[in-house]
């Protein structure tokens, strides 16, 4: 029954991840883009705008 909760806490925690990661793609590119466009496109990416924008940003 243990092993469950953990599964369980992992999944709701990567979901959760994923929504934030999103959200903040978003914020960062409609604060550099002014666009809306492309504040959707990024948004899609999620982690993976955030990352680039720390790197190259």
């Amino acid at each position: 029954m243990n092993g469950n909760r953990t599964y369980g806490i992992r999944v709701e925690g990567a979901k959760y991840g994923v929504g934030f990661g999103s959200a903040l793609a978003m914020s960062i590119s409609y604060t550099n883009n002014h666009s809306i466009l492309w504040a959707i496109i990024h948004g899609i990416l999620g982690w993976l705008y955030v990352v680039y924008v720390a790197l190259f940003g």
